[in-house]
């Protein structure tokens, strides 16, 4: 149950914080949710890295799609030497991803080390 609030509150939560600020923000929200929702180091590392992946994958999908595929053809050109857009929008969603695992995995960490004590109750 912990595993699934830890996907969603991250995904949303990440969502609303990159309408306001920049991308980073991913990695300040996921370690904040690891923080605060107590898990293995591992799952908290799964949870954000699914959470971004989702959200990254399903936005990069849809922008693309709007605009009929043209933008990500183009760049998947330039930077992968293939034309095709889905790889393109692969890669963006497993480098958010990696972030955000990361920076829960961070999380969690220093909740283990740091404040273990404090928030147990």
């Amino acid at each position: 149950m912990k595993f699934l609030l830890s996907i969603l509150l991250t995904l949303l939560l990440s969502f609303g914080a990159c309408l306001y600020f920049p991308w980073w923000s991913i990695a300040v929200v996921s370690f904040i949710v690891a923080v605060f929702i107590p898990q293995k180091t591992f799952i908290s590392f799964i949870a954000g890295f699914i959470a971004i992946f989702l959200l990254w994958y399903i936005l990069s999908f849809w922008i693309s799609a709007r605009n009929e595929n043209i933008l990500a053809h183009r760049i998947s050109l330039l930077i992968l030497k293939s034309g095709s857009p889905y790889y393109l929008i692969l890669l963006t969603a497993i480098i958010g991803a990696i972030v955000a695992g990361s920076a829960a995995l961070s999380g969690a960490l220093f909740r283990k080390y740091f404040l273990h004590d404090k928030l147990k109750g």
